[in-house]
This record gives structure tokens, C-alpha cells and sequence, in this order.
């Protein structure tokens, strides 16, 4: 089974993704907003791709405050994570900040908050899921 890395630090956000992606999608779920505990994860492998809110208010790494952008470029600049895939979700949803937003960070795919259509947010996940050789 595969496994969504939830990077959110809203609980209510997280409780509804991790629903709609075990519930739709028959993914397993780790969430987490600690930096440290991003990297470690995605180190060992063991998660498959990351959903990474781009504004996190209470993430620090290395004593710096960091935000989902900052963490996907550290992770797309490592090479054991950078063929990782990471979708940013957001509400910033002016026009202009998706492609500014994923040629900033280096990620893989954008989904706006609120999450409306459920099918549409678990297809576009399992679309950037690594296939199984």
C-alpha cells in the first residue's frame, strides 16, 4: 500500500485529507509538521509522495522558521529525496501563485484548499504516485 506524507499544520485539514485519501484512495496516511521528522521520513523511504501545505505557521528547522516551499526545495535538492514526488496544497489561490509557487519550490503539483471535488483530489495524488516496477 502506499503511503501519503500529510505535511499540515491545520488538524482539521489533515483529519479531512487523510479520510479522503484512506476512505477514496486506499492510501495509508502519516502526517507530521515537524521539518525534522519530514526529512527523516522521506530518507528512509517511507513515504511515496508528500502533500505539503506551503504556508505551515509553526515549523522550524535548524532554528529558522520554514515554510512548505523551503522544505520541498531542501528535499528536491537532496538527492536521496529529489525524485520524490510533492504536490503543495494551499488557499493562496490568487492568479500567478500556482506556477509561481511550483517553479519556486521545485514541486510536482498544486491543489487549492478548500478540497471540493474528493475524486478529483485522490486522482490527481494517485496520478503522481511512482508505479510499481
Amino acid at each position: 500500500m502506499k503511503t501519503v506524507l500529510i505535511v499540515e499544520d491545520e488538524p482539521m485539514n489533515f483529519r479531512v485529507f487523510s479520510k479522503i485519501l484512506t476512505k477514496r484512495g486506499g492510501l495509508n496516511v502519516k502526517g507530521t509538521e515537524d521539518v525534522e521528522e519530514v526529512m527523516k521520513i522521506a530518507q528512509a523511504g517511507d513515504a511515496d509522495i508528500i502533500l505539503m501545505d506551503v504556508s505551515l505557521a509553526h515549523s522550524v528547522y535548524k532554528g529558522k522558521p520554514v515554510d512548505g516551499i523551503k522544505i520541498t526545495q531542501m528535499l528536491k535538492a537532496d538527492a536521496q529525496t529529489s525524485n520524490l514526488p510533492i504536490i503543495l496544497v494551499t488557499a493562496h489561490a490568487m492568479d500567478g501563485d500556482r506556477e509561481n509557487f511550483l517553479k519556486q519550490s521545485g514541486a510536482d503539483g498544486y491543489i487549492c484548499k478548500p478540497v471540493v471535488d474528493h475524486q478529483q483530489f485522490v486522482d490527481q495524488i494517485l496520478a503522481l504516485l511512482p508505479k510499481d516496477d
